[in-house]
């Protein structure tokens, strides 16, 4: 459930998103705030411009935050998006411990807007060698 204020830093968001489009990337923006609504960094999509298919704006405020915040305000926060976080971005978003996502267009939608837009997945074989890597992985975790 969203609220008045979650909508005012939301159209934030999509204002980003247009920056994005207006230099020449897909149209997607971000911003996180903190519990009071201050916003603490914002970003947009700059996967054209800089040629990396990872710079999507919540990948990059994830990153930030998991450099700049601890734990608990990281818990504290919520990001603003133009539209549902990617799968990429999901992932960095949980292991950032960010507390909240709010965004105006899903990723349903957007295929709705735009079929054909989402890529197939790449085939996977595994698991494999489960004794070798084990070895490797298993003293990091205890």
């Amino acid at each position: 459930m969203t609220t008045a204020d979650d909508h005012t830093l939301l159209r934030r968001a999509i204002a980003l998103a247009a920056t994005a489009r207006e230099s020449g990337n897909p149209p997607f923006g971000s911003l996180l705030a903190a519990p009071d609504g201050t916003v603490l960094a914002e970003e947009h999509n700059t996967t054209l411009t800089d040629r990396d298919v990872t710079a999507h704006p919540e990948l990059k405020l994830a990153r930030w935050a998991a450099r700049e915040l601890d734990p608990a305000t990281a818990a504290g926060t919520t990001m603003y998006t133009s539209c549902q976080p990617c799968g990429m971005c999901e992932a960095v978003i949980r292991q950032a411990g960010l507390g909240r996502v709010v965004y105006a267009l899903s990723g349903e939608q957007l295929l709705d807007i735009r079929p054909g837009s989402g890529r197939p997945p790449v085939p996977q074989d595994g698991p494999a060698l489960l004794d070798e890597v084990r070895a490797v992985v298993e003293p990091y975790y205890r």
